[in-house]
């Protein structure tokens, strides 16, 4: 069930008014936790079963880490529960990807029947990247809580095992951020369970968030899907090198548009619900270098990776040697967590490399001051805005080249299509491609201007009461104007992109 669907429309008006219903009051959680099993098992009712596994494991696992007293239990609860996690998710992600490599490297038939057929067939859950790591992070939670306080970790584990199973449920399944995240952290997420009252919505949080959100998806990335598909093999092959290039920067567009709108409108509904979500996008194309584009792009799973994995693993903390490793070894694991492919593999890497090479020579430093502390600096407003801007260019040009092998999966496709950029450089520019992909595209570069730093640093200085009203109402405008654009402008419905991850 997409949100960009008339039947996910439908089912939220109903599950709302029944929701909000004040004789049902006392059973808001329960509601919540059936409609989003049947928003999950909309499509798929039997992968139903992997999301409740999942549940049971966690909420047992995490409810006997909370109560056992002896902290070497505690730790094998614990750590039995992040295995059996890791587990699920390798088996119904990764068992295609190594039994091709095994099969590949011992000569083994694939025939059907066989061992090795079963695993190249079976299916991969919806959304289960997120409910997983969302399930890794409740352990690892009440863990660390339970080592510091006994009644920090119980403060969110209820001394009944009912009632933690039911506040877990809700935790993972919690159908707003099911399926692409953002991806919740029990700490903040589980002490927000109590009642919610009709008269608390915000509505015009929950207006913006959803108008933004659409336009971004149904007007941006569902229009520009149909441009960008050009870059498929082997119809780039065709294309000169102004046109790939400019496709390729379209699918940058896309790829943000189609992702950060889909966190936007999950924010919306799960407002509407009475509930806060973290964001999960902080205008990242205005990044002027790697680290800070990744504390921008997809907030929720890089800090994820951080806390759980970077920090585990001695963070910068154990010499330069062992973080320029940690940051390695945290990044292809982010890589191959978007997909069961070694192109995801590598494109961790790539990123992983860039990080390296900018802490290497400090610029991961040098570039993430803040606005003001750029300004404060003796360089005149012109000169730094060129910095910037080269800085933001370069940090784009970086990032678009690596979603390359988000839209080739297959690696020797993507290196085709860096040859066919200097093969093809002669072959006249595909105006009726490059047009539409610039116009659809122009919207995301304006919605990121405002808080270009030099720009966010000029409206400090300038700001004063009038100048506050007019930019609100330029706001309003564009709100007005996206509004319009929803119905008369959306491209073809299309799935988001991050449901494959």
């Amino acid at each position: 069930m997409l949100f960009n669907s008339i039947e996910f429309l439908v089912f939220f008006a109903i599950v709302f008014a029944i929701y909000y219903f004040p004789p049902l009051q006392k059973v808001q959680v329960p509601i919540l936790i059936i409609a989003s099993f049947i928003f999950y098992s909309w499509s798929a009712p039997a992968l139903l079963l992997i999301l409740l596994l999942s549940i049971i494991i966690n909420a047992t696992v995490s409810f006997q880490v909370a109560r056992i007293s002896d902290k070497k239990q505690r730790f094998f609860w614990a750590l039995s529960g992040v295995v059996l996690n890791v587990l699920i998710l390798s088996l119904f992600k990764y068992a295609g990807l190594l039994t091709n490599f095994v099969t590949d490297v011992f000569n083994i038939a694939r025939s059907e029947g066989s061992i090795a057929y079963l695993f190249l067939k079976l299916p991969l859950p919806i959304g289960i990247s997120f409910y997983t790591f969302e399930g890794i992070s409740l352990i690892v939670d009440v863990l660390t809580q339970k080592n510091k306080s006994e009644s920090e970790a119980n403060a969110y584990v209820s001394p009944n095992f009912s009632q933690h199973l039911l506040n877990t449920s809700f935790f993972i399944s919690f159908f707003p951020n099911l399926l692409s995240g953002p991806i919740l952290k029990s700490k903040t997420f589980y002490p927000q369970i109590v009642p919610k009252y009709f008269k608390d919505i915000p509505w015009n949080f929950i207006f913006r968030s959803l108008v933004v959100g659409y336009f971004l998806k149904m007007v941006i990335a569902d229009n520009l899907k149909d441009y960008t598909f050009w870059i498929s093999f082997p119809y780039y092959q065709g294309f000169g090198t102004i046109t790939n290039l400019t496709l390729l920067f379209g699918y940058s567009i896309q790829i943000f548009a189609d992702f950060a709108g889909y966190s936007l409108i999950a924010i919306g509904f799960a407002a509407a619900l009475g509930y806060k979500i973290p964001d999960n996008f902080d205008f990242p194309y205005i990044s002027r270098s790697l680290s800070e584009f990744w504390r921008r792009w997809h907030i929720s799973l890089s800090t994820w990776l951080r806390d759980y994995l970077y920090f585990p693993l001695g963070g910068n903390r154990k010499g330069k040697i062992r973080t320029y490793v940690n940051l390695m070894i945290v990044m292809t694991l982010g890589g191959l967590w978007h997909g069961a492919a070694w192109s995801y593999a590598v494109w961790g890497i790539y990123h992983g490399l860039g990080l390296a090479v900018e802490r290497f020579f400090g610029f991961d430093k040098s570039k993430n001051k803040s606005p003001e502390t750029n300004q404060a600096e003796t360089k005149p407003l012109w000169q730094q805005l060129l910095l910037d801007s080269l800085s933001v260019l370069g940090i784009f040009s970086f990032v678009s080249v690596g979603w390359l092998l988000f839209k080739l999966p297959r690696f020797e496709e993507a290196v085709d299509f860096a040859v066919t950029l200097v093969r093809n450089y002669k072959v006249k520019p595909g105006w009726s491609h490059i047009i539409p992909t610039l116009i659809f595209s122009l919207p995301v570069v304006i919605y990121h201007i405002p808080h270009f730093p030099t720009w966010q640093n000029r409206m400090k200085q300038d700001s004063n009461k009038n100048g506050q009203k007019v930019w609100s109402l330029y706001q309003d405008l564009a709100l007005g104007i996206m509004l319009a654009m929803i119905f008369l402008n959306s491209g073809s419905s299309k799935q988001f992109i991050y449901f494959q991850f």
